[in-house]
């Protein structure tokens, strides 16, 4: 009987070539996130340590709604919002889910005078989280929070800024504004699987134009 292993492993070799070819070309034309665990999303965010409000203006400020959903068209957001707190050792509350983002509920409400902080996952083992798309948006950019009494604040994104964990500006963050004015806060730059995170957050900046 003819010994037909040359042949066959010819063929193994030249189908794992075209697999591979096939592959480098789906990863080419559509790139699958590297997946990270939930709490890589967003991990324990510095809690603010002076005032996240403005000083009283003249006259009683007019009332503003709380905000139940966000709205980014350009990166296909389109979420309902929770609310967050503390957590117990005094760091700002994440999302349980990535598929949801959380207003921060010691920050004016969106529209109200100051800084609103609006927080979401960037990914997790699952797939992609809420704000996984975040570091696309640029200036101009439009997001809008839709509010409890069916009225909707807009804003347009002034700047995305990246910062380091352990330099994170909480003041520039959360102090106060004499305007009001919108924060997006995701995780981002390099992810350390030593730790589980990342090592940077992002911070989408915008103001009110409604």
């Amino acid at each position: 009987m003819p010994n037909r292993r040359p042949a066959a492993i010819i063929l193994a070799a030249g189908l794992a070539v075209i697999a591979a070819g096939t592959a480098g070309l789906l990863l080419t034309r559509h790139p699958t996130p590297v997946l990270r665990p939930v709490a890589a999303g967003v991990a324990a965010l510095p809690a603010p340590t002076g005032p996240i409000v403005a000083p009283p203006q003249s006259g009683p400020p007019a009332p503003v709604a709380s905000p139940v959903s966000l709205t980014i068209p350009l990166i296909g957001v389109k979420t309902k919002l929770i609310t967050l707190g503390l957590a117990a050792g005094g760091a700002m509350q994440v999302p349980s889910s990535t598929s949801i983002a959380g207003w921060y509920t010691g920050s004016p409400r969106p529209g109200a005078i100051g800084s609103a902080i609006i927080v979401g996952h960037i990914d997790s083992l699952t797939g992609p989280g809420v704000f996984y798309r975040l570091p696309e948006l640029r200036g101009g950019d439009d997001v809008y929070v839709q509010r409890a009494d069916g009225t909707t604040a807009e804003f347009r994104v002034t700047s995305v800024q990246t910062y380091p964990k352990d330099k994170f500006p909480t003041q520039t963050v959360y102090g106060p504004t004499p305007d009001a004015e919108l924060r997006l806060i995701t995780c981002g730059g390099v992810f350390d699987p030593a730790t589980g995170h990342y090592l940077s957050n992002i911070v989408v900046y915008a103001t009110e134009v409604s």
